[in-house]
């Protein structure tokens, strides 16, 4: 996956993800260790992942970005989106009575 998908997950999923992609590489280490060689690109590649995603964990973190920040953003978002689509519907609705 590239570093712009990583970067619009929050915080608290890039952690849960991170987690993933370690627990993942310590398998495949081991299929490596017995000889099955398909692993060996896919653990170059997790590899790789896991580094993006450590690089735009440690960005976030120094932005000062956190879970409950990232929480409280898309709260107010979706708060705001919630009063858009009710003066619309309110919008509509006085159209379609001034059209009659």
């Amino acid at each position: 996956m590239k570093a712009l998908k990583y970067r619009e997950l929050d915080v608290a999923e890039l952690d849960r993800q991170t987690q993933d992609a370690q627990e993942q590489l310590f398998r495949l280490r081991f299929q490596i260790g017995m000889g099955q060689t398909e692993g060996l690109k896919k653990y170059r590649g997790l590899k790789k992942d896991r580094a993006r995603m450590l690089a735009v964990l440690n960005e976030k973190k120094a932005a000062g970005e956190t879970a409950a920040k990232v929480a409280e953003v898309k709260a107010t978002d979706t708060k705001k989106k919630t009063a858009a689509a009710k003066k619309a519907t309110a919008r509509t609705a006085t159209a379609k009575k001034t059209a009659k």
